[in-house]
């Protein structure tokens, strides 16, 4: 039933539910705006003697005033009560609703109006729309004077201003909250005040933490709490946010300061699990089950709008990696726009070289699909391939590293297949990978977790790895690794010696050039001897010293040879005969598969008898001499033996690394004491 306001003179005024909700509409409304209407009808009509006729219906309430005032103060109404006399009801799209008009009805009874934040924007639209001489000019006197002077008013304001579009677009109360919003920000970033209290610290300084860490949407929540500013524009509809920081950006602040801004905007409305479920729970009222769909096409929208609002150059300072691949992930789940896609894509994509392999989305394991099947895995591989083999940007060895970290996680799999891992390997080609270190870790997890492989399928995916770009302790690993093939272990086996050899020719450079730069007379720096003390000359070790020069003799002085670095010498000496012992065993090796390829050839010598592997004392050198070793003989020979070879081989290592530090050690106080006699001398 309605209520009718100043019916009847002489019963007691009795406020309806809706002019008792008024009074906690705004805290600055005291007493009711309702009441004070009521009471100005009865006494114009006790002042006037003339009863109140004209009925104004605004949605589901009524109000019975007077013509007079009405039509004096409002061009809308005198029209209107011109074609009907006693009965007007306003249209749906009349702004700001009974609240309004409650305001409006006391400024036509001449009454003083109580203007707050909370129905300034109301009562302007609703002003405009009944065209009421005077109420409009000082609702923007208002709005200029004390609203836009306050940051808290101007975000009550404009939060008020998204039921009254486009009537408040129209008025430009959006437009100057949001300037005003967007400078008040502005000199927040710049108070002096704040720098002093808190130096060295700014509002990007939470979001520059993130950088390197999981993404995680409760911690970036709690961060964002810290900036009060940043916390109520986050709260703010996604149309106005959006306009205030194309603001920011207008007026002149920095990037790094309205990057994290829109991230945490993003985590709230976007990536947060809890407003998702609210919104789901909250459309899902009805029982219809459209919750969730509604959920995610809200979400779809604002996350559509983030992606625009994003800084189109990568910033990873700015804006962690971690948020555009939580962007990616939690697009998959949603209907993105192909436009908006592409341009997440991209953007994903320009920060590749800033990423770690935990920001790389990772899928959830399925019953029925193997993980390289899912969205997550298919979307990084469009990616990074386009990254590496389309775009050729700086950075493709970073990026190649990131994917063979990347490949680590999900190789565990076990419904991964051999084909569908080749696949994932070559979306980098071998070029770009700087270092094989992390691809053999990934195929070597592979093998461990399917064991029921096949030679050729082990052998198929450790071809993607060159032992040339593993490292030493790689190198070490794969040579002890019995899941990797026969051939794999040997080219190891021979980049190790490579290494070694390597590392052996440094050390000797730069201790021959530590002795040559004092102990050459006439040098700068160099040892001077005493008058009288001739300098003694060392003989070379052997001819293929490294110490030995060509162009410059060295004079070895057998006192400073003694002070030299004992740790240097004992690298040198270990070095070197590691290398001839492993020469050595080699040759021994490479004799074996020839006698036993010569056994399974079954080859008769023309006396009838069988082949022997002794060799007669009267024969001569040419024919006990071995014809060289094929390159095919390691693939001729059985899995058994293989196997046994490589075994050889592992404990040729284990006796080399024991028995070379005590045999170095003799040979360096060898060293020693022929120094010890040539000084003598």
């Amino acid at each position: 039933m309605e209520k009718l306001i100043g019916l009847d003179m002489d019963t007691e005024v009795e406020m309806s539910p809706a002019a008792r909700a008024a009074v906690f509409i705004s805290p600055y409304s005291s007493p009711s705006t309702a009441l004070l209407l009521q009471r100005r009808v009865l006494t114009w009509a006790k002042e006037t003697g003339s009863p109140a006729t004209v009925r104004v219906r605004v949605a589901d309430r009524s109000f019975i005033l007077h013509k007079d005032p009405l039509a004096s103060r409002c061009r809308y109404f005198s029209h209107a009560m011109e074609e009907v006399s006693g009965d007007v009801e306003l249209p749906a799209s009349f702004p700001g609703g009974s609240e309004a008009f409650e305001v409006i009805g006391l400024f036509c009874y001449g009454d003083a109006v109580a203007l707050d934040p909370f129905n300034v924007a109301a009562v302007r639209c609703a002003a405009e729309f009944l065209d009421v001489g005077g109420l409009g000019a000082r609702c923007d006197l208002y709005i200029n004077q004390v609203v836009l002077q306050s940051w808290d008013d101007a975000l009550i304001v404009l939060q008020r201003c998204q039921p009254l579009l486009p009537a408040a677009e129209e008025l430009l109360i959006v437009s100057r909250c949001v300037e005003s919003l967007a400078f008040m920000a502005c000199m927040e970033i710049l108070d002096p005040e704040q720098s002093r209290d808190q130096p060295g610290v700014d509002d990007a300084g939470a979001a520059r933490g993130l950088v390197g860490r999981r993404w995680d949407a409760e911690l970036v929540k709690e961060l964002a709490a810290r900036d009060l500013w940043i916390k109520d524009l986050i709260a703010l509809p996604f149309d106005f946010f959006r306009r205030i920081v194309q603001a920011l950006r207008r007026q002149g602040m920095k990037e790094k300061y309205v990057s994290p801004v829109v991230l945490f905007y993003a985590n709230k409305w976007v990536l947060s699990k809890k407003t998702h479920k609210f919104w789901a729970s909250s459309t899902d009222e009805t029982g219809d089950g459209g919750g969730e769909t509604d959920a995610n096409r809200r979400a779809t929208e604002i996350l559509q709008g983030v992606v625009d609002l994003l800084p189109a150059e990568a910033c990873g300072t700015a804006v962690p990696a971690a948020f555009y691949f939580a962007l990616l992930s939690r697009s998959l789940t949603l209907q993105l726009a192909e436009g908006s896609q592409k341009r997440l894509r991209d953007q994903v994509a320009s920060h590749l070289q800033f990423a770690c392999a935990d920001d790389l989305p990772l899928p959830e394991q399925e019953a029925n699909r193997s993980i390289a099947d899912s969205p997550e895995v298919i979307a990084m591989e469009s990616i990074v391939s386009n990254y590496c083999t389309l775009l050729h940007r700086q950075g493709a060895e970073a990026v190649a590293d990131l994917w063979d970290r990347y490949l680590v996680q999900i190789v565990g799999d076990p419904k991964l297949r051999p084909e569908r891992l080749a696949e994932l390997i070559g979306v980098v080609s071998a070029g770009d990978r700087k270092t094989h270190d992390h691809l053999y870790q990934a195929i070597n997890k592979y093998l461990v977790e399917h064991t029921g492989l096949s030679g050729d399928e082990k052998a198929s995916l450790c071809a993607h790895i060159e032992c040339r770009k593993l490292s030493h302790e790689a190198c070490i690993q794969a040579v002890q690794n019995e899941r990797m093939p026969l051939r794999f272990i040997v080219q190891a086996l021979f980049v190790q010696q490579m290494h070694t050899h390597r590392t052996f020719t440094e050390r000797s450079d730069s201790f021959r050039y530590m002795l040559s730069g004092e102990l050459i007379p006439g040098v700068a720096g160099a040892y001077t001897p005493s008058p009288g003390c001739p300098v003694p000359t060392s003989q070379p070790l052997s001819t293929t010293s490294p110490y030995t020069d060509t162009h410059t003799t060295v004079a070895l002085d057998g006192k400073l040879l003694r002070a030299r670095d004992d740790d240097a010498a004992s690298d040198y000496e270990t070095a070197s005969f590691r290398i001839q012992a492993l020469e050595q065993e080699i040759i021994s090796l490479k004799k074996t598969l020839q006698r036993h390829n010569t056994v399974k050839g079954g080859s008769v010598r023309k006396d009838g008898k069988e082949p022997s592997f002794r060799a007669d004392a009267a024969a001569p050198a040419a024919v006990r001499r071995r014809a060289p070793v094929s390159g095919s003989c390691i693939g001729s020979m059985r899995w058994g033996s293989q196997r046994r070879c490589a075994s050889r081989i592992l404990r040729v290592f284990t006796r080399l690394a024991v028995f070379g530090r005590s045999r170095s050690r003799g040979k360096q106080s060898k060293c020693r004491a022929a120094a010890e006699q040539l000084s003598c001398l």
